[in-house]
């Protein structure tokens, strides 16, 4: 398989607290893969490893063969705040990511500008975050990490914050944008639907220490329109990965 994420056998803990244990998770080139799990079972640790901004205790962590341990900047990640600075107008935060990964900021800006209509931000150049809707700062933040260049992409639960109605558009959106790019993406999430609508494969985790408790393929076309949740397979696929979430917080 030709893997451009690679975390093998990932062991961590906190001081006296273990947070994941021999935890491996794959993702092919191109595809968008999904990991949900419920709260502290260490999927934002396993993001944080791969953006080589914290060293596991055991494991490996490779983009493209790389090793990420101790070796941040392979890979664009964009955390669940959307951490835009309200000094930097829209314009300025979106090319913040690049211009730190050495594009020139002559050549950032045009690439944005290019962008903004692609990403629904068109006429908001000059406006500062607080002038902008929740989802306009979740494109915006989008964008910045899309912008930045790395052909590996860590999203985590860029969408939790938003309401029902935002996020399905979100979710819309965001299928649009993946399929233009085909970037790999790792995907953190708590909503199993959400993880059903845009993912190629989910890992399900247990309760901390997370451990891999499924990997499941998800074998829908696309685009995925928000109908696909009353499709009968979509149904039932959702209902064995709720019932593997289950058994992982027995465990």
């Amino acid at each position: 398989m030709d893997y451009a994420i690679e975390l093998r056998a990932i062991s961590h803990r906190f001081g006296d607290l273990p947070v994941l244990d021999d935890v491996t998770v794959e993702a092919e080139r191109g595809h968008f893969v999904s990991i949900v799990g419920p709260s502290g079972c260490g999927k934002s640790t396993l993001l944080r490893i791969l953006a080589g901004l914290l060293v596991p205790d055991s494991g490996t962590a490779t983009v493209n063969g790389a090793s990420t341990i101790g070796r941040p900047g392979l890979v664009a990640y964009m955390p669940q705040k959307d951490l835009l600075f309200p000094w930097r107008r829209t314009l300025a935060n979106a090319t913040l990511g690049a211009e730190i990964a050495g594009v020139s900021r002559h050549e950032a800006r045009a690439r944005a500008l290019e962008l903004f209509p692609r990403f629904g931000l068109s006429g908001f150049e000059r406006a500062w975050p607080a002038q902008l809707s929740g989802g306009m700062r979740q494109r915006l933040a989008l964008l910045r990490t899309f912008l930045t260049p790395r052909d590996t992409v860590l999203l985590d639960e860029p969408f939790g914050a938003l309401d029902a109605i935002t996020r399905r558009e979100m979710h819309r959106w965001l299928q649009e944008v993946w399929l233009d790019d085909r970037r790999t993406v790792l995907f953190v999430t708590h909503d199993v639907e959400e993880a059903l609508t845009l993912s190629d494969e989910v890992y399900v985790m247990t309760r901390r220490p997370g451990r891999v408790r499924a990997r499941v393929a998800v074998p829908f076309d696309r685009p995925r329109g928000a109908e696909l949740v009353a499709d009968e397979k979509f149904v039932q696929l959702k209902a064995r990965l709720l019932a593997e979430l289950d058994a992982g917080m027995r465990e």
